[in-house]
């Protein structure tokens, strides 16, 4: 999926708006950012939400739920066959200028903390080390019968052993490492068992929707958005209460807010500044003057 259908249309960085960040990145004594799929869209990855390009405007398929995965076998055999297909794409998606510039931003002090919503791991490819994966990531698979867990590019080969001669195009890349393929091919797949205890249950180390984010990584980032002083959402509209919590308690702690993102966010009214903009362009300017 070529960049530009990606990104949503948007308007160009006005400089009056790059100085308010600018200014808020800057005085912050601690500044933890919140990053969501907005950030990794320029990575050629595209989001859920965004008009005319996100998925739910592009497709009537929508997210596997946790709770579909874990009664329905037909529903398994449905995700790991998209995702055999898809994952190849998702993974050789590298960092764009926005995840490079987060990372210098760490190495000089400028960014304590970042929560990400995003499973694409881009923030620890780009060198990011201080991150907590809200969602978790497709890059780690567990049985959720037993112990059993490895690295999800490993299992791509296991995969295929169980599904030698199995092909399909994708007709349209979706997020999360998921792929839209002919329904029809999807009969024809083995579901991979586990070579631990040999159940069918191997899953994605990801949040589904409808599943709840861990207590102790919800409490994790409360902690850090308790110990800043200023809080950068970037690329993510809030939708989900997942992130958008963290907004809520930084403004019941006279914590401010600032909010980059092409369209419209949950928290756009209790942000002190909203930048309508491209994440990269904003970074890439702020790179050039003050790293």
């Amino acid at each position: 999926m070529p960049l530009q259908s990606c990104v949503p249309k948007h308007s160009s960085l006005l400089k009056s708006q790059y100085l308010l960040l600018e200014n808020f990145i800057n005085y912050a004594k601690n500044l933890v950012v919140l990053t969501g799929a907005g950030l990794s869209t320029e990575s050629g990855i595209p989001d859920y939400r965004s008009e005319h390009v996100g998925l739910y405007d592009r497709t009537k398929h929508r997210p596997i739920q946790h709770s579909e995965f874990m009664t329905d076998r037909n529903a398994r055999q449905r995700y790991w066959a998209r995702n055999f297909i898809g994952f190849p794409y998702f993974i050789s998606k590298r960092p764009n200028i926005s995840h490079t510039v987060l990372t210098e931003m760490e190495k000089k002090n400028k960014v304590s903390w970042i929560i990400t919503q995003n499973v694409d791991r881009l923030h620890q490819k780009s060198g990011s080390h201080n991150v907590t994966e809200l969602h978790g990531t497709t890059n780690i698979v567990k049985c959720e019968q037993c112990s059993f867990t490895t690295e999800r590019l490993s299992f791509q080969d296991y995969i295929k052993y169980y599904n030698p001669e199995f092909v399909a195009e994708a007709i349209n890349i979706t997020p999360d490492a998921d792929a839209e393929i002919d329904v029809e091919l999807i009969k024809l797949f083995n579901i991979p068992l586990c070579p631990d205890c040999g159940s069918d249950f191997i899953k994605p180390q990801v949040v589904f929707f409808g599943a709840n984010v861990v207590g102790s990584k919800v409490a994790f980032c409360q902690e850090k958005v308790r110990a800043a002083d200023h809080i950068l959402v970037a690329g993510s509209s809030l939708y989900v209460m997942s992130g958008y919590r963290f907004i809520l308690q930084a403004k019941k702690e006279n914590k401010k807010v600032a909010i980059l993102n092409i369209g419209d966010t949950r928290a756009d009214s209790l942000a002190e500044y909203k930048v309508r903009a491209r994440c990269g362009e904003f970074f890439e300017a702020y790179r050039s003057l003050n790293l």
